[in-house]
């Protein structure tokens, strides 16, 4: 029987981030070889990174003072 794990949210993040640093790496920019199919899911890729929230704290949010809990 196969068990199935969960994957915590932030590894689930960093895993897409490492797929999509590999295909870029793999890619390089080089969309005209590719068949249409998959130029058009490299482009939806690119739309949703930019569409991603930021993973990276904000200044603000790394400099507030620490809230001890009573």
């Amino acid at each position: 029987m196969i068990e199935h794990h969960p994957i915590a949210p932030e590894h689930a993040r960093a895993i897409c981030e490492e797929i999509g640093e590999r295909l870029r790496y793999v890619l390089r920019d080089d969309y005209t070889n590719l068949p249409p199919r998959l130029r058009e899911l490299v482009n939806e890729l690119a739309l949703q990174d930019c569409e991603a929230p930021s993973l990276v704290p904000t200044i603000a949010e790394m400099t507030r003072p620490l809230v001890v809990a009573a």
